[in-house]
């Protein structure tokens, strides 16, 4: 029979502490979004590259990452280098799996942006002097990241919530870790966990909508 009594007040009191790791949180999944962009549009024209080498790096990189669980590539980073004599904490083995998985995912999403981009944009620059890295630095790579933006707010979302997976390798700053440390010493685990369930909401949420106002003021045009 169900006889659980509710007490939020030990929760409630501890959230400053859940929102400290809300903070660690929200920094694991920018800094793995920022490392996933860049090697995500490296990848991307890798992909499109005419060197069969560069595509199959490329090409096993993407299909590592999009069809293998991010748990598996975070105790890849955690677990398996150390077998080479790598040794990552928690939080970089954390923010390496995240990144790996951005990157493999954003790779696909940059490529159909790429292919968004008409030639004719390209021969443009290019007969008006800019030089292959110009032109796909000025003119290219605006457009792409334009057409791809939704999708990238998605990722990042995504990315948020995947730092959840961190407490699997003993991480304990970010939210899930201070949750799960909280509900150790006191066993109210619906409590603390409920209110870590509406803080990722919040942080999910306020990402979707200051990407929507910034999506406004980038396609009012």
């Amino acid at each position: 029979m169900f006889n659980y009594t509710f007490h939020w007040r030990p929760a409630i009191q501890a959230l400053p502490q859940m929102l400290g790791g809300a903070v660690v949180t929200l920094q694991i999944a920018v800094i793995s979004m920022i490392i996933g962009i860049l090697i995500g549009v490296v990848l991307a024209v890798m992909s499109g590259s005419s060197s069969k080498i560069l595509r199959g790096i490329a090409g096993t990189w993407i299909e590592i990452a999009r069809n293998t669980p991010a748990l598996f590539q975070i105790y890849m980073a955690y677990f398996g280098l150390g077998q080479f004599g790598i040794h990552l904490d928690s939080f970089v083995a954390l923010l390496s799996g995240i990144a790996f998985n951005n990157a493999g995912y954003l790779a696909e999403t940059f490529r159909g942006g790429l292919r968004a981009v008409p030639a004719t944009q390209v021969r443009a620059a290019r007969s008006l002097g800019f030089g292959p890295i110009s032109a796909f630095r000025l003119i290219v790579l605006p457009q792409m990241f334009r057409a791809v933006f939704y999708p990238m707010t998605n990722q990042m979302v995504w990315a948020i919530l995947m730092t959840s997976l961190g407490v699997v390798v003993g991480l304990n700053s970010d939210l899930t870790g201070v949750t799960q440390e909280l509900n150790v010493k006191t066993f109210r685990t619906f409590e603390y966990f409920a209110i870590a369930a509406v803080l990722y909401y919040l942080i999910a949420k306020a990402v979707t909508l200051g990407a929507r106002a910034f999506a406004y003021r980038l396609f009012r045009y």
